[in-house]
C-alpha cells in the first residue's frame, strides 16, 4: 500500500482505471440507508459534467465494466464519495433524432449556481471514462485492494448482488486496484461519464434546457 499524509496536487487529473476480472458486473447503485439498490443497464450513451468546485468526503476510486441492455460492456472509473458538494454544475447529453427529422438535439442540466446553496449528493458514485480537473487529496491511499474499501458509497461493492455468492467467496485483491482518501476536492471538473447515482441527489437552483444541434454552446464543453 501506497500512503501519502497530507496533501497531494495533481495538475490536469486524468485517470481511467484497468477494470479487474471480478468487476464485470454492472456498478451497483448505493443508496441513502448504505446499502445496494438494484443494478441498472446504462443506455450506452455517454454525457458530460462540467463543474468549477467538488468537495467529496471519503473518497475511493476502483475500476469497474458498465453493460448495456444489449450486454454491450463498457469499462469505467467508479469515482465514489460518501457526501459531496458541487458548485456550478453543467450536465449535457446528445442524442441524434435526425431519423426523425430533428437533428442532433443537446439536453442540458445547470444547478448549484448560488454560491450559498450549492448541489449536494449523499452516496454518490460517478462512472467515468474520462476526467480533466485540479485535485487535492487529504489522506490518501494509491494502490489499495478495493475490497477492503470503506464508507457507505462503497461498503457493500464486494457483495454486489450481480456477483452473487461468488462475490462474497473473493479472496482478497480479487476486486483489483484502488485509491482513497479521506477528501478530495477537484476544481475546474471536465469529465466523460455512462452513468451516476447516489442516495440523495439535491440540485438547487435546476434549470432544464433541450437545444437544438450540439457543440459549442450546447454542451457543457
Amino acid at each position: 500500500m501506497s500512503q501519502t499524509h497530507g496533501k497531494t496536487r495533481w495538475k490536469r487529473f486524468a485517470l481511467v482505471m484497468v477494470p479487474s476480472i471480478a468487476a464485470t458486473a454492472m456498478v451497483g447503485v448505493s443508496i441513502a440507508n448504505s446499502a445496494l439498490a438494484a443494478s441498472f443497464s446504462v443506455s450506452g450513451q455517454q454525457f458530460k459534467v462540467k463543474t468549477t468546485y467538488l468537495k467529496g468526503e471519503n473518497f475511493a476510486q476502483f475500476g469497474a465494466v458498465d453493460i448495456e441492455a444489449n450486454g454491450t460492456p463498457h469499462p469505467v472509473a467508479v469515482s465514489a464519495f460518501d457526501n459531496a458538494e458541487i458548485h456550478n454544475l453543467c450536465q449535457s447529453v446528445v442524442t441524434d433524432l435526425s431519423k426523425l427529422g430533428l437533428g442532433k438535439i443537446t439536453l442540458q442540466l445547470n444547478a448549484g449556481n448560488d454560491e450559498k446553496k450549492p448541489v449536494t449528493a449523499h452516496n454518490l458514485l460517478i462512472d467515468l471514462e474520462q476526467l480533466d480537473a485540479d485535485a487535492t487529496f487529504t489522506d490518501i491511499n494509491i494502490g489499495q485492494d478495493a475490497s477492503t474499501l470503506t464508507g457507505s458509497a462503497t461498503q457493500g461493492w464486494h457483495g454486489h448482488p450481480a456477483l452473487g455468492d461468488a462475490g462474497k467467496k473473493l479472496p482478497s485483491g480479487a476486486l483489483g486496484f484502488s485509491q482513497a482518501a479521506k477528501e478530495a476536492v477537484l476544481t475546474d471538473v471536465k469529465q466523460t461519464a455512462r452513468a451516476t447515482s447516489a442516495g440523495t441527489f439535491v440540485l438547487n437552483g435546476l434549470s432544464l434546457k433541450l437545444k437544438s444541434g450540439d457543440g459549442a454552446g450546447n454542451e457543457c464543453f
